[in-house]
This record gives structure tokens, sequence and C-alpha cells, in this order.
């Protein structure tokens, strides 16, 4: 099956990222903006879109448009409803939300839910397509982020998934009175070293975090080294949370760049878990290509 040429769009919170495929799956340009959802105003997502790809519909207008993130949810253009777990990439592909009034051939990819079996539930926008292109079969995947993913795969599809709210508590905590002399402008990676000792004392993670004031008040920890010693903390404590919920895994492929690549392979070495490493950008375009391939093969 030849892949049509598309436009691949992962549009997120605060950025939009386009790239313009060829029918033979290579990538003949990429576009980016700062044009994300929230600074979208309503309405305004198709003059958005048209700006960001002007080049490319002047050459040929009737290119189809594949877009995931953000973009799908009730903030952004328009909602897209989740696709239920075990999810691969033709569930994926066959609930494909369609926008008619668009004046292109646009589509926006689901998000996809997932409820435990102890009534838990659980949601993701963009992180699926991101999944999808890992490759991965079988296998636990880590994505970090502001409200990060864990995502079991069975047989190449989401099979069931935890979100961690990891990078808002540390941002909330850093600006806290907690984090207050996290303020300096560089970070001192003493502060990560120590919280890895500090995250095994007994009395959990809100004890830890009291750590950041208290050690630092006594001189053991440097200002600078505030911000690495929180995040470490949260880093451990999500994983551990992780490893309770999914078992622990022969390795972890992780989804992410830096910096949250390096303190997040740390803190899996310490545990003894081999680390593979999967490139953002990378992984979300082999997805939307996959997610594209499936809906094609469904025509």
């Amino acid at each position: 099956m030849i892949l049509p040429s598309f436009i691949a769009v992962d549009w997120g919170t605060t950025r939009l990222r386009a790239s313009l495929v060829g029918a033979d799956g290579s990538v003949v340009a990429t576009v980016g903006s700062d044009a994300g959802v929230q600074s979208v105003a309503a309405g305004g997502f198709p003059a958005a879109l048209d700006a960001a790809c002007r080049p490319w519909f002047d050459a040929d207008p009737d290119l189809p448009v594949l877009m995931a993130g953000m973009v799908g949810s009730r903030n952004g253009w328009a909602e897209a409803p989740y696709a239920p777990c075990p999810a691969g990439a033709e569930e994926i592909a066959a609930r494909l939300l369609a926008l008619p009034g668009a004046g292109r051939r646009v589509s926006i990819v689901p998000g996809v839910d997932c409820r435990w079996a102890d009534g838990a539930y659980d949601v993701m926008r963009g992180e699926e397509t991101q999944a999808l292109g890992t490759g991965v079969r079988d296998g636990l995947l880590a994505l970090p982020g502001t409200h990060g993913k864990w995502i079991e795969m069975r047989d190449g599809r989401i099979a069931r998934f935890a979100t961690f709210v990891t990078g808002e508590l540390f941002a909330a905590v850093s600006s806290s009175f907690v984090g207050r002399l996290a303020a300096e402008p560089h970070d001192d990676p003493a502060g990560a070293a120590l919280a890895a000792g500090a995250s095994k004392v007994p009395g959990g993670l809100t004890r830890a975090l009291f750590q950041a004031r208290a050690r630092a008040l006594a001189g053991d920890l440097p200002p600078a080294g505030v911000r690495p010693f929180l995040s470490r903390l949260m880093v451990e404590a999500e994983i551990a949370g992780a490893l309770d919920l999914f078992g622990r895994p022969d390795a972890v492929h992780l989804v992410s760049g830096e910096p949250q690549r390096s303190i997040y392979r740390a803190a899996l070495a310490e545990r003894g878990l081999a680390v593979h490493d999967h490139d953002t950008p990378t992984v979300t375009l082999a997805g939307l290509k996959a997610i594209m391939r499936a809906a094609a093969l469904g025509l």
C-alpha cells in the first residue's frame, strides 16, 4: 500500500509542528510555529493551519491533513471522542474525526481512554500517536511531561496506561514556600544525587519534599540544588508508582527530550532497568504515518 501524500500536524497546547509527507513516506519539509491551541482564538484554527502550511496548499489544495494532540480537545478546533483501550492504529483510524466544514480534507486523531479494573479512569491526547510511532509491540513506555504517561503495549496496541502529574506538581511546589530557595538561575546536579537518597526515607513523598527546604536551611543542600532535588524526588515517586501498577519490565522505552531524558534515565538506571530512547518528534510523525496508512487501508 502506497502512503498518500499528506500533511502531518502535531498541534499541542503551546506549539504547532507540521510536516509535508511524500508518497514514499519521506518528509519533504517541516514547519513550526508558536500558534499552540491555547493561543488560537475560537474559530481561528483554519486560518492558523493555512498560515503554517500555505505554500503546500498553494501547490496542492487537496492535500489531506491529519492532526494529533490537544487540537482535538474541547479547547481545540473540535473535540474528538476518545477511542477505548485496547487501541492500535486500526482502531484509532476508524475513529478519526473528519472536519467537513474546514474547507480542506482535515481529520483529527482521537485521544484514547482507559478504564481500570479498580474503577480508575484515564485519558490522553497526542501520546497515543507517539506510542504507536515507537514501533514497540510489547513493552512499557514512559512519556514524561506535565501530565506524564506510562503506557503498556501488547501486540502493537495500547493495552492500558496511567497518568502522573509530575510536571505540574513540580511547577507548583517549585513556586511554593518549599521551593522559594529554588530561584537560583543554574541547577546544581548534586541536588539530584541527594534526592536519590531522600526518596528512600520513610514517610512518603510529602515528607520527602519538605526536605528540600529543611536541608537547604541546614546547609546540606545548596540553593542551586533545590530544583534538581525536587525534580528527582517526584520522578522517583512516579517511577515507583508506575512499577507498582505495571510490574517490573526488562526495559523501559523512554519517549522524551532533554532535560527529562537524563533525569529519568538516571532514576531508571538506579533501579537496574535498561532504557531505550525514542525521540519525541520522530515517533509523533511515525505514529501519524501509521494511522494514515491504517485509514487508507480502510477506504
